[in-house]
């Protein structure tokens, strides 16, 4: 019925948890009365807590960024190869902290979380924006005692909170790392988004996004399957797709393109929330870094934080235009991820990775 973590019945992993004071103001109105955020620290805060790093994870991703799978964490974190002692974002002398998005199902508060009157907030779940998601997670570097990141770090639906960091709050971002994402969601983004919550919604097990609470078996898992199917699609390139499986078949008479399609969905339905999937997507539909500071051009024009930007070569999703259109506007240089896997080059090529971040934070 949904793959959200539960508390009390999951363990916490290496997960903490901090509830923040009083309640979330939000961009479009009203607020979130008691919001809990789901994080993960490798190393620890110097003196002057000048050596904080903040990295954000993807559309489906969580806190585990680094670490093996366990109790808690059904899989290895997603950037664990660049995350520990010696590796570029060297815990030895940086304190990285990984948080889960506001909204999402992994901890931190989102459409399967109880309200007060211990029923799920399901279908009464507020839209929520990229800028609320970031004043979550300024509200939670208060709790911690970090005033200004020596860097934030994140791709595709990450690389969006980075660059509203940068934005929003430049006297706290001494850097700000961006990748595989734009400024704002362009009309395919918005096209295929909108097909995947309609995936999801029009399941008879949606109702109204009300199914937490139902019997075993009652939640929209048909639909999040179809949609995490299309997004797959999206994900990696033609080519790639055309390289691993052209139009072979498996015994059972089964495309392979649509058995690996098949595979992800089912993956995706065990660790995630249907009703987390459709406010993040919301969320990403109407990214706009320009809303309310006079459109995108302006507002990074005069954001005085350094970029570092890179895209994937054969990125279909986030295409290469779109991190050159930032690039222009704030003067900062365009590094270029090659990659045949299309946008999840940014999780996949680790070792371009690690020379685009020892860059900006310098060797281990």
């Amino acid at each position: 019925m949904s793959g959200a973590w539960r508390p009390g019945i999951d363990l916490a992993g290496q997960r903490r948890f901090a509830r923040l004071p009083g309640p979330l103001r939000l961009e479009r109105g009203g607020a979130l009365p008691d919001v809990q955020v789901a994080y993960e620290t490798w190393g620890r805060l110097d003196a002057s807590a000048g050596n904080a790093v903040l990295v954000l994870h993807a559309l489906t991703g969580d806190s585990h960024a680094a670490g093996p799978a366990g109790p808690g964490h059904p899989s290895t974190g997603w950037w664990d190869e660049l995350v520990g002692p010696g590796r570029v974002l060297d815990t030895d002398r940086l304190y990285v902290v990984a948080p889960n998005v506001l909204g999402g199902c992994q901890g931190t508060t989102g459409p399967s979380s109880l309200r007060a009157d211990g029923m799920p907030w399901g279908g009464r779940w507020p839209d929520i924006t990229i800028g609320d998601q970031v004043a979550a997670e300024a509200a939670l570097a208060d709790l911690l005692g970090i005033r200004r990141w020596a860097a934030v770090v994140g791709g595709s639906m990450g690389g969006m909170r980075a660059l509203e960091w940068a934005v929003g709050h430049p006297d706290r971002v001494a850097r700000a790392v961006v990748l595989a994402c734009g400024a704002v969601s362009t009309a395919e983004q918005i096209g295929l988004c909108a097909v995947q919550i309609q995936a999801i919604t029009e399941d008879p097990g949606w109702h109204r996004g009300d199914y937490h609470a139902r019997a075993p078996g009652a939640g929209p898992d048909r639909g999040m399957a179809l949609a995490r199917r299309i997004a797959q699609i999206s994900y990696r390139s033609e080519e790639e797709l055309q390289e691993r499986f052209g139009a072979r078949t498996r015994a059972d008479g089964q495309f392979e393109v649509a058995s690996y399609l098949d595979h992800h969905a089912v993956k995706l339905a065990r660790r995630f929330d249907a009703g987390s999937y459709v406010s993040l997507t919301r969320a990403m539909m109407t990214q706009d870094v320009g809303r309310g500071r006079g459109g995108y051009a302006t507002a990074l024009r005069a954001c005085p934080v350094p970029f570092t930007l890179a895209g994937v070569d054969s990125d279909r999703l986030y295409p290469m235009r779109l991190q050159a259109d930032i690039a222009s506007l704030t003067g900062s240089p365009l590094r270029l991820i090659h990659s045949r896997a299309g946008h999840d080059g940014f999780l996949i090529e680790t070792d371009q990775i690690a020379d685009l971040l020892r860059d900006v934070l310098g060797p281990s």
